[in-house]
């Protein structure tokens, strides 16, 4: 069919072609963007020894893309068809503007349409974003920029904290979430699962001479359940209903610790915030008045912190039998009938033999089978994302 009669459209390109890199968003992010209180988006990368510290050196060069609450990879895809990103020119066209190359009309000047449409930028590469298998964490980044909180034996055999934690110099909200933020600021994920990592870590902010973040070791978050038990029996607190987080300090307190703690009360309304129920947990920014426990996952809880404790490597290693001997000895008595290995998390021990186990790592555990069949979905997708397939599926 002759087009002759058609209205033409001029296009043409600049020079030079201005840069771009062209984003291509997920469903959810657009949806995201194009709300009505539309959040602000972070790009975060971690810094250059933090990177080193967690992640293989050769591979920290890299940005995420952070809303408040999902993280994303950003990673380039080249592709074999070039994108270009067109203006259109609406009885704007100007010689000195573009370069065209076109026969002169009889009269010598240039007839140029009065529409043109002008490539600015080609680009051969778009950058997509992408969710790992298992999605981001900031446990590992958290891990190793916090100050570490452990127990230790002194000479004479009693225990006392280690760490320089002045626990009679309480800070205020706003000291505390300054310090978490400050701290967060170079982990490359959203605000969120940061906060998500750092109840479960129960990391806490307390200080003597200086503001600083710890997390305590699997020991001292041990002590401080022990300790919160026998409170709770001599004080007649039931820990499955809702009671005052100020009545449990209160309880793990002997008369001649009253001005000398055996360890912050951060420390024990951090144990308490993660163990707490769900439903009852406030955010990190808001104080932590009552709460109650669910006696299965609070068992299971104490089981693996237990484990991680007293047998965190395979040379470390013990008896299943004592295992579940002390588990069930650091339970009330009306929880100890719900120790069993199989209440422990999937894949959280390892057993050397058939009659020892010990502690494995959650950076070490093998994926589930939910995990692992995420890479068919992602390699499905990678492959939809030639642009020629894509157009293909809307015509």
């Amino acid at each position: 069919m002759s087009t002759q009669d058609l209205r033409s459209i001029l296009f043409t390109h600049t020079r030079p072609q201005e840069g771009f890199r062209l984003l291509e968003l997920t469903p959810e992010l657009e949806e995201l963007l194009t709300s009505e209180d539309a959040p602000v988006l972070e790009l975060k990368s971690p810094s250059t020894a933090l990177a080193q510290a967690v992640i293989d050196p050769t591979a920290h060069d890299y940005v995420n893309l952070c809303t408040p609450t999902q993280t994303y990879r950003i990673r380039q895809v080249q592709s074999s068809n070039s994108l270009h990103v067109l203006r259109p020119s609406r009885g704007e066209i100007s010689q000195a503007d573009i370069k065209v190359v076109e026969e002169a009309s009889e009269s010598g000047a240039l007839s140029l349409p009065d529409e043109a449409v002008t490539a600015i930028s080609r680009c051969s590469s778009t950058l997509e974003l992408h969710i790992p298998p298992g999605g981001f964490s900031a446990v590992p980044f958290l891990e190793k920029s916090l100050r570490l909180y452990d127990r230790r034996s002194d000479d004479d055999g009693d225990i006392a904290m280690g760490g320089s934690v002045d626990s009679t110099a309480p800070l205020g909200r706003n000291e505390m979430r300054t310090a978490r933020d400050n701290l967060c600021q170079d982990i490359p994920v959203s605000t969120a699962q940061c906060e998500q990592s750092w109840m479960e870590l129960c990391a806490f902010v307390d200080g003597a001479e200086e503001v600083a973040c710890w997390r305590p070791s699997p020991r001292s978050r041990l002590a401080v359940w022990k300790r919160l038990v026998e409170g709770a029996v001599l004080q007649g607190i039931d820990l499955e209903k809702q009671f005052l987080v100020g009545d449990l300090w209160k309880s793990v307190l002997d008369d001649d610790e009253e001005t000398e703690p055996p360890f912050p009360r951060a420390l024990l309304e951090a144990v308490v915030r993660r163990i707490c129920n769900a439903d009852e947990r406030p955010r990190l920014s808001d104080d932590i008045k009552w709460a109650s426990f669910n006696k299965v996952e609070c068992t299971q809880w104490v089981g693996e912190t237990y484990l991680a404790a007293t047998a965190p490597t395979t040379s470390s290693a013990i008896g299943r039998s004592e295992l579940l001997r002390e588990w069930k000895d650091c339970l009330p008595e009306t929880w100890r009938g719900e120790v069993a290995l199989s209440k422990l998390p999937d894949g959280c021990y390892n057993s050397p033999d058939p009659t020892t186990i010990c502690f494995v790592e959650p950076s070490q555990r093998q994926p589930t089978s939910k995990t692992t069949s995420t890479p068919a979905t992602a390699a499905k997708a990678k492959n939809t994302r030639n642009w020629h397939e894509l157009l293909k599926g809307r015509r």
